[in-house]
């Protein structure tokens, strides 16, 4: 099979794109320490990623037994924006040679709200790459691992979900694409393969440089 097999390739942002889980959960827990709640970084991979916010606050109040404070969320974007910037955030390592080698059309959707986005991306310059075509889990009406988001991009792109493959690095975000009747190659640079097996995603890699011959391969399907 050639790269022809897709019309589309989705990218999540967070640990796919951009190198940013690490930062962003260690400042994540660091907060929840804040509060009371002492959470390791292991469990925050476990339970947090690849989860909209508004489920994280859900599941942080529940923990919690109380609400978080009002400005909690303010606050835990304000720190995290500081840290990607203190420790300069960088894109995954080998992604701007994927995507220069990638010939078929790519969008990203994410989690993330869309400012995340087009902030993470804007600091390791791949915001130019995908600047339109940016899609984010508050723009449907259920977050992964439902396929609401892959859906809404694959159509707000014109492509049919079977034309279309996912790169996701969470188990919830895979199963996201998974549900949307989507190939889904899982990248397992900080996600152990087999929980992403484990969802049902056929093809693992651990270097983005991989990818294109992944693609031309036809992704394994």
């Amino acid at each position: 099979m050639t790269e022809s097999t897709f019309g589309l390739v989705i990218f999540d942002c967070d640990g796919v794109l951009v190198d940013s889980e690490p930062i962003a959960n260690r400042v994540f827990a660091e907060m929840l320490g804040e509060l009371g709640l002492h959470t390791s970084i292991e469990d925050m991979y476990a339970n947090f990623v690849g989860h909209p916010m508004t489920y994280c606050m859900q599941l942080v109040e529940q923990r919690l037994g109380r609400a978080p404070p009002v400005d909690f969320e303010a606050r835990l974007q304000e720190r995290t924006f500081a840290a990607f910037e203190s420790e300069g955030l960088k894109a995954m390592s080998g992604v701007i040679e994927a995507l220069d080698q990638i010939e078929i059309p790519a969008c990203v959707a994410s989690s993330g709200e869309l400012d995340k986005m087009k902030f993470t991306l804007g600091l390791t310059g791949l915001l130019p790459r995908f600047r339109d075509r940016l899609f984010s889990v508050t723009q449907v009406k259920r977050g992964k691992p439902a396929p609401d988001i892959y859906l809404y991009a694959a159509a707000r792109m014109g492509v049919r979900p079977e034309k279309c493959v996912v790169v996701e690095d969470s188990p919830i975000g895979a199963q996201a694409g998974v549900a949307a009747g989507i190939s889904v190659l899982g990248f397992c640079a900080h996600t152990p393969a087999e929980k992403l097996i484990a969802v049902g995603v056929q093809r693992t890699f651990a270097e983005m440089r991989e990818l294109p011959s992944i693609l031309a391969e036809g992704g394994g399907r």
